[in-house]
């Protein structure tokens, strides 16, 4: 069945993101999200708390449900710092980490360290360093990696992810970025296809499936759908909308978990969603 994850924005205070992390795990999904930018779109005038110590808090009043970034980019971490922090993590949550990363768009928190905008191409490739270094370092006692962007000189990281390893969620769009996708990731996540002609809901979704699928070692990554903020016809007919993507290969539905101020899940659709996946309130 096509399991069901959320994202919580970090616009909540600490207090009210790990009390809906609570609420979350009570009803089941699989895992609370959160977004690792220093601000975001329409809300960086307001409140917006650092991802790392809001899952740090979620970690310690939540038992079973599982934590992630959706996700973290090169845009201000360094791999080796960021390798630590994520280390923590994971021993902190009793190895419930989801790890995901993407190359960062050119907007936002892009500039904010004072770095020269990059094209497409460069943010790629930067960010294939980035999280090969990342994922080295979080694979070794200790590192040592001289790169074009980045280095590592004796690195540690003891004791290391409860389990060994920390499962790599991976955002990629285009043909590059799938190919590295199903190189690197134990899961692709898509925002869907945003080119012109492709506004249809669910079409937006299964049309780059479709593209995933054809991507030597795919077969053996699985597929996210990350609905949007302000998504709408997904939720018109949500048991339909989500049949849809368990036929386009999709392995998991994130959505946003419903706001006070009207924007992500409607709240009196929540019962309807929470059924489709086979869960519900106790």
């Amino acid at each position: 069945m096509l399991e069901l994850s959320c994202v919580v924005l970090n616009d909540l205070h600490p207090t009210a993101f790990t009390e809906t992390a609570r609420a979350v795990e009570a009803l089941g999904l699989r895992t609370v999200f959160c977004y690792d930018h220093l601000s975001w779109e329409s809300l960086r005038d307001g409140p917006w708390y650092n991802a790392v110590p809001l899952l740090a808090a979620a970690a310690t009043v939540t038992t079973t449900v599982r934590l992630g970034t959706l996700v973290a980019s090169p845009n201000f971490r360094h791999p080796v710092t960021f390798a630590h922090e994520v280390m923590t993590l994971d021993q902190l949550s009793g190895g419930r980490l989801e790890l995901g990363v993407g190359a960062g768009t050119a907007r936002h928190d892009a500039t904010v360290l004072g770095i020269a905008e990059l094209t497409p191409a460069q943010r790629q490739s930067r960010f294939e360093e980035w999280t090969t270094l990342l994922s080295t370092v979080l694979a070794q006692r200790a590192s040592d990696v001289a790169g074009e962007r980045y280095t590592a000189l004796d690195a540690r990281n003891v004791p290391g992810p409860v389990a060994g390893s920390i499962p790599l969620t991976v955002a990629a769009a285009g043909p590059r970025g799938m190919r590295f996708a199903a190189a690197v990731g134990d899961t692709w996540v898509t925002y869907g296809d945003r080119r012109p002609g492709s506004e249809e809901t669910v079409e937006r979704f299964t049309a780059p499936a479709a593209r995933f699928a054809q991507v030597p070692g795919a077969a053996g990554v699985r597929a996210m759908a990350l609905l949007s903020l302000d998504e709408e016809a997904a939720y018109r007919d949500y048991p339909r909308f989500a049949a849809a993507l368990e036929a386009a290969g999709f392995d998991e539905v994130v959505v946003h978990w419903p706001r006070g101020d009207g924007r992500g899940m409607p709240a009196d659709v929540l019962d309807r969603v929470l059924r489709t996946h086979g869960l519900g309130r106790t």
